[in-house]
């Protein structure tokens, strides 16, 4: 039987999601520990997108294989009694042998968090990256905008990035201010490393009116990462959600059903 879980976490203190050898601290090997518990055997969960350390999750999607038979409460209220308060699994679903965490995704969906004020949140401090320099969030988005569409994105891609291609569809680039906080809501089909990080990293000196918006345009078209802009902490990125094809008989968030007609191909 093959289980997918929705897990959400704060990954303020743990060195990212995969499990490590050097480290106990990362969010598979937490998730792995508690769901073993209740298999009764030793479990492996494949994700949907890895998250670095410091990185953030609303809903992370796994999947793991079992024989163990349990009701849909006692595999989530039984995983989060053996977890730490800053991961929980929300949900529980029986998927097909074919569906797959990472490979059935047809898109993920990333926020990044950024306070824009002269001080520094004490509520917050982990779960925002504080820009205290004004920023034109409209400048931003008009830089965004020459990101989306299918293009090599080698210019916003980490060293060490294991992809085997840089090219992705960017579906949606959408920035927004409430008050002092501006919100960068990223879909695409797929990410490299450190890519939406990277993204972030370049539309800051324009939303600082250092560079024209234009500049975006011609930093994608480089293909060269250091010709783009430095990169964003990791505190103030959140894994947001996957989108799945029909087929797979998952939930979809709201946010996706503009590209829903476009992205809903069942994968190779």
């Amino acid at each position: 039987m093959r289980i997918a879980l929705g897990v959400e976490y704060d990954g303020s203190r743990y060195h990212g999601w995969q499990r490590q050898k050097s480290t106990d601290l990362t969010v598979q090997g937490m998730v792995e520990k508690a769901v073993s518990r209740l298999a009764s055997h030793p479990v492996a969960v494949s994700c949907a997108g890895r998250t670095d350390a410091g990185v953030h999750a609303y809903e992370q999607i796994v999947h793991f294989d079992t024989d163990k038979q349990r009701k849909p409460h006692e595999w989530v209220l039984g995983s989060n009694t053996n977890l730490p308060d800053d991961i929980r699994i929300t949900w529980m679903k029986v998927v097909g042998d074919d569906f797959h965490a990472r490979f059935s995704a047809a898109a993920r969906y990333y926020r990044y968090e950024i306070l824009n004020r002269g001080v520094k949140s004490a509520l917050h401090r982990n779960h925002v990256t504080t820009i205290f320099h004004p920023l034109d969030e409209q400048k931003m988005q008009q830089g965004a905008n020459y990101l989306i569409g299918q293009h090599d994105f080698s210019s916003f891609r980490a060293q060490g990035c294991q992809a085997k291609s840089p090219n992705k569809k960017m579906h949606s680039i959408l920035i927004k201010r409430s008050d002092d906080k501006i919100t960068l809501d990223i879909i695409a089909n797929a990410f490299l490393h450190h890519m939406v990080r990277n993204i972030v990293g370049t539309l800051l000196p324009v939303g600082r009116g250092e560079i024209p918006a234009e500049w975006v345009g011609e930093v994608l078209q480089a293909k060269d990462r250091k010709v783009a802009g430095v990169t964003a902490p990791p505190n103030g990125l959140y894994f947001k959600g996957v989108y799945y094809p029909k087929c797979f008989g998952l939930n979809t968030l709201e946010e996706f059903q503009p590209f829903a007609d476009a992205i809903d191909i069942k994968p190779n």
